[in-house]
Order: C-alpha cells, then sequence, then structure tokens
C-alpha cells in the first residue's frame, strides 16, 4: 500500500487527461517531480521482489551483423537502503538462488543517487572510469545514479531528471557510456562498449521497471561505430518470497563491503578516476577473490578485519598507476 501511495503521489504531477475524442495539439507535458517525491520514487526500488531479464538485440548498424536471438532470464532479488542522508541514497540488489536444495546469496549490483551532483563517475573506455564534472545548468534538480558491479568497482554513471510524462513517472539519464555486460564480454564481439539511455520507473503494484536502450559500439579503422541497437527491460514485481538468507548474508558482510567500497572511493579520489583491468567472466580481474572473501565470512570461515585488509591490498594493486 506504501509503493502504491507513492505511485499516486507522483501521478498527481500528471497534466489534465483530454478526453477520449477529443485530438490532443501538443505532446504530453513533462513535469519535473520535486525532491521530497524523486527521493520517495528511489526508496519504493528497495523491497522484495522477482525479477525478469529481458535483453533482446534488434536493429543492426553494420551490415552482415546478425542480432542475437533474444535471451530472458530471472530470479528472487532482494534491494536494500544502505545508505540515506537526503540527498544521497544507496540500494544494495541480492539475489537468491535455490539450487539443488541450498539457498545460495548473490551480492549483485548497487545503485547510488545523488541530488544535484558536482560530478559524476562515468566509463571512459576499457578499463578506465573517470569523474566528470556535471554543469550547473544540468545538475539544478536533477538526480544522478552510479551503478557499481558485484564487487563495488565501478560500472557506469548518469544524470537525469524524475518527471512526470503523459500520466508515466521515470527517471531518464542522458546518453552515457557502459562496459559489455557479461552476457557479451564472454563472446569476444567485435564490439566493446555501450552507448545508452537509462530508464526508471515506479509501477502501480509497487515494483518498478529498468529500461535500457543500448547502442553497442566497436572501433573499426580507427573510428568508434555501432554495431546492432538492444532493448533491456528488467522488471520488478512485488513477491512474498523469503527474503531472511538476503539479510543474514548482509548482515554478516556488511562492514567488509564498506570497507570495500570506502577503498574505491579512495581511488577515485586521489587519481579522479578508477583504473582498473576488465575481466570478461567477472567484470574486473579481482571480482571473484572479492566476492569469495565475502562469502567465507558469511560461512565463518574468515574474519571481516583480515578479509578487509586483503581487499584493499587487491584494490591498491591492481589499480595502481603504470
Amino acid at each position: 500500500m506504501k509503493r502504491r501511495n507513492i505511485f499516486i503521489l507522483l501521478a498527481a504531477l500528471a497534466p489534465p487527461q483530454v478526453p477520449a475524442l477529443a485530438q490532443a495539439p501538443n505532446p504530453p507535458v513533462v513535469q519535473q517531480a520535486d525532491f521530497e517525491a524523486a527521493r520517495r520514487a528511489i526508496l519504493a526500488m528497495a523491497g522484495n521482489y522477482r525479477v525478469r531479464f529481458d535483453m533482446r538485440e534488434t536493429t543492426p548498424w553494420r551490415e552482415g551483423y546478425t542480432p542475437l536471438e533474444a535471451k530472458t532470464s530471472g530470479g528472487h532479488e532482494v534491494v536494500r537502503v544502505i545508505a540515506d542522508t537526503g540527498r544521497f541514497i544507496s540500494l544494495q540488489h541480492m539475489l537468491v538462488i535455490a539450487h539443488e536444495g541450498q539457498t545460495h546469496v548473490i551480492k549483485h549490483w548497487r545503485q547510488d543517487w545523488t541530488y544535484e551532483p558536482e560530478s559524476v563517475l562515468v566509463y571512459a573506455g576499457p578499463n578506465r572510469w573517470t569523474v566528470a564534472p556535471v554543469p550547473a545548468a544540468a545538475r539544478r534538480g536533477a538526480w544522478s545514479q552510479t551503478v557499481w558491479q558485484v564487487d563495488d568497482s565501478p560500472r557506469y554513471g548518469g544524470v537525469g531528471h524524475w518527471t512526470m510524462t503523459g500520466g508515466a513517472p521515470r527517471w531518464q539519464s542522458d546518453w552515457s557510456w557502459r562496459p559489455l555486460a557479461r552476457r557479451d564480454a564472454i563472446r569476444s564481439p567485435l564490439y566493446d562498449r555501450y552507448l545508452a539511455i537509462n530508464r526508471h520507473s515506479p509501477t502501480p503494484d509497487g515494483g518498478w521497471i529498468h529500461w535500457q536502450d543500448n547502442t553497442k559500439m566497436g572501433t573499426v579503422d580507427g573510428a568508434v561505430v555501432p554495431f546492432v541497437q538492444e532493448i533491456v527491460l528488467n522488471t520488478y514485481r512485488p513477491v512474498a518470497d523469503d527474503p531472511a538468507p538476503a539479510d543474514r548474508y548482509w548482515a554478516a558482510t556488511r562492514d567488509y563491503w564498506a570497507a570495500v567500497r570506502g577503498e574505491w572511493d579512495r581511488v577515485q579520489r586521489d587519481q579522479g578516476g578508477i583504473p582498473i583491468r576488465e575481466e570478461a567472466e567477472t567484470g574486473t580481474v579481482i571480482s571473484g577473490r572479492l566476492l569469495e572473501m565475502g562469502d567465507r565470512i558469511e560461512d565463518g570461515q574468515m574474519q571481516t578485519a583480515a578479509a578487509i585488509a586483503e581487499a584493499q591490498r587487491l584494490i591498491r594493486e591492481a589499480t595502481a598507476r603504470r
């Protein structure tokens, strides 16, 4: 009921409806959500969901390129608020998977939201992310979203506004670069990055959607060119599945992951960005080890302090200037 009220509150920003038989002379009015309405829309993404990932290549932009078959998958995703200072909100995603009678928790992606950001961490090409300033005019009333990978290394960032358009609430990013997702990276394709727009919308049932418009890009004869267009629609529907395994995992590992986030933040401050070598299977070359230590902490096989020290060493060495 709480999330339904959020949708109703945002819907109140919508322009009057045009009678069914009338012809609207102009496109729908876009109205910007105020600060509190936007905050509530972001916080409403926390919850317990059945998620469906739907990925479809559509239009080829290179002669001879054949789009891949559509791919769908899904699972039980638990999203928790791990920080909220008012102008900054951080949401941690965790996948809960049942396999051969056992339940496994996989630390998934993280999304950080900042109101009127002065800068945003963006993908700058293979193996590097950089801090980009946000002009004053662009940040007025805007929220940035920075998405982090499973090991809390960066993935992509963008800036946009929460609005009501044609009766539907949404946040839409500017065009931004992002690295290949694992589903593509493991195929060693000719393209090596995406140029993308990101959208988030709460839905009336208390869930939300994450819609991505990806142009898959690669270098040909020294120029970065498009290969194919992809549409990704991730749908989060509220469920009563037991979130306890995810909450237990987070309770056991949150101090470790807070230290890992802090180390990535230190690199970003010291270097004006984050250089880290990408790896097709895991995202970064140290991702597997960082995740393994989280699992060992939960299982009681490793002390948090020892894992933090090892994680800091791994990040420091993997991001060292060369």
